[in-house]
């Protein structure tokens, strides 16, 4: 009785998680914004499905060796989330442009051919709401 009540009250799909790109391109500062508006996401949203889309400057925080402003490393963040199921996307076309072999970006991250035609694929395709931290 109460699951026919639920479904009844309940938008279609509610019960699914939340499905949301974090749009990535402008450097060192945004990227510590987006860390902190990932981990207060998801300590709202536990069941959140979360893709980090980077390109141009967007991709700095993902690299080999990469601080934020107070010199602290990345890399303890972006293992923390990827362990709660964040996912990141590195840009080809910028690695290419920028001369940045793939080796020196975080293990956690994938490679994809272009951020900008992810994002969009992500929102078109598979409906991600997007976020610009």
């Amino acid at each position: 009785m109460l699951a026919t009540l639920l479904a009844l009250t309940l938008p279609a799909g509610a019960s699914e998680p939340i499905k949301v790109v974090y749009h990535m391109s402008e450097g060192i500062p945004q990227a510590s914004r987006a860390v902190n508006n990932i981990r207060n996401h998801l300590a709202a949203d536990p069941t959140a499905k979360i893709v980090v889309v980077t390109h141009g400057l967007g991709i700095d925080f993902l690299l080999e060796g990469a601080t934020n402003q107070m010199e602290q490393p990345f890399a303890g963040a972006i293992s923390d989330l990827a362990s709660k199921g964040v996912e990141f996307r590195v840009c080809n076309n910028t690695l290419v442009a920028r001369r940045i072999e793939a080796n020196k970006v975080a293990m956690e991250a994938k490679v994809v051919p272009s951020g900008v035609a992810e994002v969009a694929r992500l929102q078109a395709r598979e409906g991600y709401a997007y976020l610009r931290p």
